[in-house]
């Protein structure tokens, strides 16, 4: 058995961060376009750092 520590996550898939505070992803998408959610492409990927989403439900987003 392996005592190893998961480091914690920087950045979300747009269904990873769904699931991760439990909105649906018209929501999700709401709040980026809107500016309350950060989003960044990495190649044709979208991320959601993880410190936006604390922003976003602590109420520190715009």
């Amino acid at each position: 058995m392996s005592d190893t520590i998961e480091p914690q996550k920087l950045a979300f898939s747009i269904r990873e961060a769904c699931t991760a505070i439990s909105l649906g992803k018209t929501t999700l998408y709401t709040h980026i376009k809107s500016g309350r959610l950060k989003a960044i492409r990495v190649g044709g990927r979208t991320l959601i750092p993880a410190e936006s989403l604390h922003a976003l439900l602590s109420g520190e987003a715009n």
